[in-house]
């Protein structure tokens, strides 16, 4: 049983997927259990334990009944994916070859823990990631 696990709700349900598939293949060397396009809902696992679901922003908020508001306001994130990774560098470069554009390069830091690396991408779909490695 899968305890807890990021479920992105995604706005361009296609360019999530595709994304995360090349994504996740590369990093760890995953494929995804299952996609539906036509219901907006991908899964990966790895050792038979979910990592990521996708899920269609559209298809939530019908399941929810919130389908008559805007699906997304300007405002500064809500929610960001954190990813530990072996190599930050090489992760974010990896990333940024499957279309994630780098917010904040690689870099240390000491100031919010000793011997803790981070960079910062938002993926085609818009998601914030947080790439770290300590």
């Amino acid at each position: 049983m899968d305890a807890l696990y990021p479920r992105l709700l995604v706005e361009d349900f296609g360019t999530a997927a595709r994304f995360w598939t090349e994504g996740l293949r590369d990093l760890l060397g995953i494929e995804p259990v299952k996609v539906v396009p036509a219901a907006g809902y991908a899964n990966w696992d790895l050792d038979a334990e979910a990592v990521l679901v996708l899920y269609a922003r559209k298809a939530i908020a019908q399941a929810v009944g919130t389908e008559g508001l805007p699906s997304a306001a300007p405002a500064q994130d809500a929610a960001m994916l954190v990813l530990r990774v072996d190599d930050v560098d090489d992760a974010a470069r990896r990333l940024t070859g499957h279309g994630a554009s780098v917010l904040a390069e690689p870099q240390d830091r000491p100031e919010w823990n000793p011997g803790l690396r981070t960079a910062h991408l938002r993926t085609p779909d818009g998601t914030l990631v947080e790439l770290q490695s300590y």
